[in-house]
């Protein structure tokens, strides 16, 4: 039985300091959700479920009303917490590829990767032993996607984060527990 995890990285959102639970999407972010919707619409999603950061839900919220399907908040699904968000990151793509070069480090406040990892993981856990042989949407971050996939195959690293787009969605398909394939599904050239 192969059950289908939509993985949608959420659309823009202007970086606002302290507001990380709460910031939204930004107008094209909005644009971006619509063209996710229409793509999740295709593809006849069972279950939505997101992490419960704002941007995450906006992201999925559309296709999720379509569908007439409730959206489940995830708080394990949220992104990964880099460190004290006081201290303002000067160089956070270096910040990034550092703590994924360093699976347990984690700066002042903040996670590791194996850490973010680990609470990712058990939350896809209990999202395919609950809903087996269904279309599964989540609303989820760049980091914390990213850590969960790596967690199934290394390619999935630090250069694939950078190549990620906002938004981004990966439809990964599991046999029982077992990842089998990784298709991405948006394509930035169609959606601008």
């Amino acid at each position: 039985m192969i059950t289908h995890v939509y993985m949608i990285r959420h659309a823009e959102s202007l970086y606002i300091q302290d507001q990380e639970k709460t910031r939204g999407l930004s107008e094209k972010g909005w644009q971006d959700a619509q063209c996710v919707a229409e793509i999740l619409r295709a593809e006849q999603i069972d279950v939505f479920v997101s992490s419960p950061y704002a941007r995450a839900v906006q992201t999925i919220e559309t296709a999720a009303k379509q569908a007439n399907r409730e959206i489940k908040l995830e708080p394990d699904f949220r992104e990964r917490d880099l460190g004290a968000w006081v201290e303002c990151f000067e160089h956070f793509v270096q910040a990034v590829e550092h703590a994924f070069a360093n699976r347990e480090f984690a700066f002042a406040g903040g996670e590791s990767n194996a850490v973010a990892g680990e609470r990712g993981l058990a939350a896809l856990q209990e999202v395919l032993d609950h809903h087996r042989g269904q279309k599964v949407a989540i609303g989820i971050h760049g980091n914390i996607m990213t850590i969960i996939m790596n967690l199934y195959d290394p390619s999935y690293d630090f250069s694939f984060w950078k190549k990620t787009s906002m938004p981004d969605i990966y439809k990964l398909s599991f046999e029982e527990d077992q990842l089998i394939q990784v298709e991405r599904l948006w394509n930035d050239k169609d959606k601008h």
